[in-house]
């Protein structure tokens, strides 16, 4: 309980002896305080009567000479004091209103007094509340980007408070979001985002005694991004160790990053784990560790996803495997490239050719050109040789395994004049049959085979032999001659011998006798002179 004396607003001070009103007094209660309503201020004076009036009804009178009985105390409530100020004890509801007072004082003087007393309380259990929103050890409430926020402020005060919701952020200073009269006030954000984050402070103000009352609660907006996490992998100095990296950008607060071994996997070598509150995160591991078919995971974790959920990003490991033709054959003097794949291995293996038994490391240049297209790599080797012959190693690396592929190459000796051989020989065996067919029909030239009749030829047929005297003087001692004539000109003998058929050869030839074949001869018809 508290005893209201202040005096808020004063509009007169000057003590008024000849009648009328002097001063205002403006006060205000809370239910169950004591108001004490002041009448004469303006002297050091004992009124002999005060009277007090609400509404025009008189509440409470008394002095030294109140005439009559002093009027009801109102239960006791009111009472007046030494110098004619009302008292209220336990202010209620209603006993706000406008009192007048009228004191009368030594020498039938009188002053007159107006008090106003208003009764305000709260506001009281003020609260504010924001949800649905988890709360850190700290007080602080966090929600995740996207979802729907209600926000209530709520109190009690008499008359009705004002309730106001303000917002205080990296971009705002003292924005209002929302405000009425009542006893609570709420509001709604849909689809938070992180300019959302920052300071919600809910007051309440009684319009009557301005008392005001506020109530703050810090927000976090918790986000993730829309995708997994990004796993890379990057080859250690040693081929046989890998760095495993693992990155998720944009999310906050940062996110827990844990490496490990997939838990599908059947046996797993690596047993530790590593994790990190961080944005990325990167472990080495070595070939010890690894093995073919093995699935390492890097596992996200964040508040805004909820308990027992992640994302994640994996590599399933795989050994080299370098593929292409074992045997290449080349000629001296040429080029040839030998070929190899790979396309199986992750991490994504080296591979080099090598030479020789040794695994001679081939440095390129003039001779060895090395040329590289996604998964395929050739070795081109420029004017082939017999020193050029050998075993070559195509040769993938990765920290799972090192494969070879052995491509053996075979030289042979150039091929440049083998069609030039081959072409003579056919050459030197046309002209040697042209040649000996030439020969055979030049020895055989006086021979021409002609039919006997002017039908086609038959098996049978003449043989007609023609000599020139002067035309060929190879023939002249083997061509008979005839006499000159007259004329001097010379003539040519033309013969013509019947052959006989192949059908009745070997019967002319078997069966008839030497003297009959002398007679056939000479029966046979003179020649004819033939003179040109």
């Amino acid at each position: 309980m508290k005893i209201v004396t202040l005096l808020l607003l004063c509009l007169c001070a000057t003590a008024v002896v000849s009648g009328g009103d002097a001063t205002e007094t403006a006060l205000t209660a809370a239910p169950g305080d004591i108001a004490l309503l002041p009448c004469y201020s303006a002297g050091n004076v004992t009124p002999t009567v005060t009277t007090w009036m609400k509404n025009g009804r008189e509440v409470v009178r008394g002095g030294e000479a109140a005439p009559g009985p002093p009027a009801p105390a109102a239960g006791q409530r009111l009472t007046l004091t030494r110098d004619g100020s009302l008292n209220i004890n336990r202010v209620t509801p209603g006993d706000e209103g406008t009192y007048l007072c009228s004191s009368t004082l030594p020498g039938n003087n009188t002053f007159h007094a107006r008090a106003v007393l208003q009764v305000a309380s709260g506001p009281d259990n003020v609260s504010a509340s924001v949800g649905p929103a988890t709360a850190l050890a700290n007080g602080t409430l966090i929600v995740v980007r996207g979802s729907s926020v209600s926000f209530n402020c709520s109190g009690s005060s008499y008359p009705s408070q004002n309730l106001t919701w303000a917002f205080r952020g990296a971009s705002s200073s003292n924005e209002s979001l929302a405000s009425s009269s009542g006893s609570s006030l709420l509001f709604t954000l849909e689809e938070v985002q992180p300019s959302a984050q920052g300071v919600y402070s809910c007051s309440a103000t009684n319009p009557v005694s301005n008392q005001t009352v506020s109530k703050s609660q810090q927000l976090l907006v918790y986000y993730v991004p829309n995708h997994h996490p990004e796993c890379v992998w990057a080859l250690a100095e040693d081929p046989s160790h890998v760095q495993f990296s693992c990155s998720w950008l944009g999310a906050y607060p940062e996110p827990t990053l844990r490496w490990g071994e997939d838990e599908a996997d059947p046996a797993p070598r690596w047993t530790g784990h590593v994790s990190a509150v961080s944005e990325s995160l990167g472990v080495t591991l070595n070939r010890s560790l690894l093995f073919d078919g093995q699935t390492v995971k890097c596992a996200a974790r964040h508040q805004a996803l909820g308990p027992g959920k992640e994302k994640s990003c994996s590599f399933t490991l795989k050994s080299p495997y370098p593929e292409g033709d074992p045997l290449v054959t080349a000629l001296e003097a040429t080029s040839v490239t030998l070929s190899c794949s790979e396309l199986m291995s992750v991490p994504t293996a080296n591979t080099t050719w090598r030479r020789g038994l040794q695994q001679e490391l081939i440095v390129p240049g003039s001779k060895y050109v090395l040329t590289e297209e996604p998964g395929v790599f050739k070795l081109t080797i420029h004017n082939v040789s017999k020193d050029d012959e050998g075993v070559y190693f195509c040769r993938s690396e990765n920290p799972l395994a090192v494969r070879e592929l052995e491509v053996y190459l075979t030289v042979k000796k150039s091929a440049t004049y083998t069609g030039a051989i081959i072409g003579v020989f056919i050459a030197v065996l046309i002209v040697g049959s042209a040649a000996i067919v030439a020969k055979t029909v030049y020895s055989s030239r006086h021979r021409i085979c002609l039919g006997d009749g002017f039908g086609p030829m038959e098996d049978r047929g003449d043989v007609l032999s023609l000599v020139e005297s002067d035309d060929e003087q190879i023939f002249q001692d083997t061509v008979p001659r005839l006499p000159p004539v007259t004329n001097g000109n010379h003539t040519t003998l033309v013969q013509i011998h019947r052959i006989p058929s192949s059908d009745h050869e070997d019967i002319e030839t078997t069966d008839t006798s030497p003297q009959q074949q002398e007679d056939t001869v000479q029966t046979e018809e003179p020649a004819d002179l033939v003179t040109f």
